[in-house]
């Protein structure tokens, strides 16, 4: 793990230019959330006079060519190839480019290439085993140096280094090889054929790879605790490293020679808030300009903020639990099926939505066109749900708890800290499973650690839970191998549970080799129906991600897949 040296904390303003404690005093996360809610406690008294701006103008809260963000957690790496989070993505994708993303209707848009490959194109082959880039001329380093092929290969290696904890190698593996017979040519030979090859390489798949520099970082054996990592000087995005304070901020300047254009926006500044409601309170007083992926929780407060507006991103995502199979009983499909009998999702959706939200069936939600809606997962019925532990061998005591030779049925429910609907939801999904007989023992850690790669402690990628809260951002292909197939188990992909099942790899093969996607689409038809039989995984809602801005921020247009794609066109 990064060890990141003490800085000096910048001083923090509130909206009027006065100061938030003692210049340049080291400070806590904790302080810093304080030092924010006091902030917040000052301006709601009367301090901020809240006056409509003229039609086209700002407001007075504003500060033009700053935007201030609030972060629900800090970032584990300032490396893009070892990101893990979403937050890590949003943060990173601003300092550094892949070579394909989307546009907010998830269609793939050429970055770092000059054009989305394809069979009509020329850029994949007949055969689908080969797929060529052409990257932009005149792309360059902040430090000067080109942006050139070798790049895109030395980025490809460093995924598949062993010594590297990246999170997925998921997409990469099926790569044979890659040649660079030019500084601006990629030709990349699969192993075999990979329909999601060119959502996946470099571009917005479930985990978003951008180019890291070769001449910086091709020195050492490993990048795992490297200066970059904390640091990074060198980078190609719209905007480049000022500073890190760890647990408090982040500070990014424009890139004035950024290759898609001068950025609109002149600096960045990232406050780490873990506590929603301390972000609530900045928002509503116009202390920070945007709430990074509120929670749903936090919605009728915002909807009611003057000044804020909600834009709200459809996403191939979805809040749920995730089960380890390694652990017994859950390994038995009874008790998991038993589990899914036990909890209302729509009382779930209704209860912690506000209806905004779309109860799901499975993982795939019913926008995209893999979705398959004759897949039907086991209903609320928590009288089949004691029948099915009971034949399991689980036997409900005088107390309700269900024994299977005298030892109670107690399971580790794993959950973050800092998302105030996962805090809610552990409780009503504990409550639900005591009603049958099962007890639900709560566990919560900070979301950096949760969700660490499995070198660095991760209790989600090294199994340290029975059941846990498992919200999912998915790329823009349907393709959720990654998750579900046998052979994508930590280090190789997300497939924490450890699930295995010979109809799913099958089905799973024949999504991802053919190029056809009627074929692909009867191949989902088929997953989505064995993850609806074997349950590894419970699905509550589909994400329909709740950004909440300021009125006078504008180019806002998030992707499927992160909300900083198109940063350089920010304004405020």
């Amino acid at each position: 793990m990064t060890t990141l040296r003490p800085h000096k904390r910048a001083p923090t303003y509130n909206p009027d230019g006065q100061r938030c404690g003692v210049a340049g005093a080291r400070r806590s996360a904790l302080a810093a959330v304080m030092c924010w809610a006091l902030v917040a406690a000052v301006l709601i008294s009367g301090c901020t006079k809240v006056t409509p701006a003229m039609p086209g103008a700002r407001h007075p809260w504003t500060h033009p060519g700053l935007l201030r963000v609030a972060l629900p957690q800090d970032v584990k790496t300032l490396n893009p190839l070892l990101d893990t989070t979403t937050a890590d993505v949003f943060v990173d994708r601003l300092m550094f480019e892949p070579l394909i993303s989307a546009d907010r209707h998830g269609t793939p848009v050429p970055i770092l290439a000059r054009s989305v490959p394809s069979l009509h194109n020329g850029g994949i082959s007949p055969d689908g085993l080969t797929i060529t880039y052409h990257l932009r001329p005149g792309v360059r380093w902040s430090d000067g140096v080109p942006v050139t092929s070798a790049d895109v290969r030395w980025s490809w290696q460093a995924i598949m280094n062993p010594a590297n904890d990246v999170v997925s190698r998921h997409g990469y593996d099926v790569v044979r090889s890659i040649d660079t017979p030019d500084p601006l040519t990629v030709v990349v030979h699969l192993r075999t054929r990979f329909a999601p090859f060119v959502n996946t390489f470099f571009a917005e798949s479930d985990q978003p790879y951008d180019i890291v520099p070769a001449h910086v970082l091709a020195r050492y054996p490993s990048f795992n605790q490297v200066s970059f990592d904390a640091a990074p000087t060198v980078s190609d995005g719209p905007f480049r490293f000022v500073e890190w304070v760890h647990g408090d901020h982040l500070l990014l300047r424009a890139n004035d020679r950024f290759f898609l254009g001068r950025p609109r926006l002149r600096e960045i500044r990232i406050e780490v808030i873990p506590n929603e409601q301390t972000s609530v309170q900045l928002l509503r007083t116009h202390s920070i300009d945007y709430m990074f992926q509120a929670s749903i929780a936090t919605y009728p407060e915002i909807v009611a903020i003057p000044g804020v507006r909600i834009v709200w991103n459809n996403m191939n995502g979805y809040q749920g639990i995730e089960f380890n199979l390694l652990h017994p009983p859950l390994n038995d499909i009874r008790v998991r099926t038993a589990v899914a009998a036990a909890i209302d999702k729509r009382e779930l959706v209704r209860t912690l939505t506000f209806g905004q939200e779309h109860m799901a069936t499975e993982d795939l939600p019913d926008w995209l066109w893999a979705f398959n809606p004759q897949a039907h997962p086991p209903a609320f019925d928590p009288r089949r749900a004691r029948r099915l532990l009971a034949q399991a061998g689980w036997v409900a005591g005088p107390d309700g708890i269900v024994r299977r030779q005298g030892r109670p049925l107690r399971l580790l429910f794993v959950s973050d800290n800092a998302d105030a609907t996962h805090r809610k939801l552990v409780v009503l999904v504990q409550s639900m499973l005591r009603a049958v007989g099962i007890v639900a023992e709560i566990k919560v850690y900070p979301m950096d650690l949760l969700y660490a790669p499995a070198g660095m402690g991760g209790i989600l990628h090294r199994g340290r839970f029975d059941i846990i809260i498992a919200p999912w951002y998915a790329g823009i292909d349907p393709d959720n191998s990654s998750q579900f197939a046998c052979h994508n188990v930590p280090p190789n992909g997300y497939n924490d549970g450890h699930y295995c099942n010979p109809q799913m790899d099958r089905a799973q093969e024949v999504a991802l080799s053919s190029y056809d996607e009627a074929v692909r689409r009867r191949a989902y038809a088929t997953i989505e129906a064995l993850l609806a039989r074997d349950n590894p995984s419970l699905f509550f809602w589909w994400q329909r991600q709740q950004e909440p801005i300021s009125v006078d921020f504008h180019g806002f247009a998030p992707n499927p897949v992160v909300e900083s794609w198109n940063a350089w066109q920010w304004s405020i």
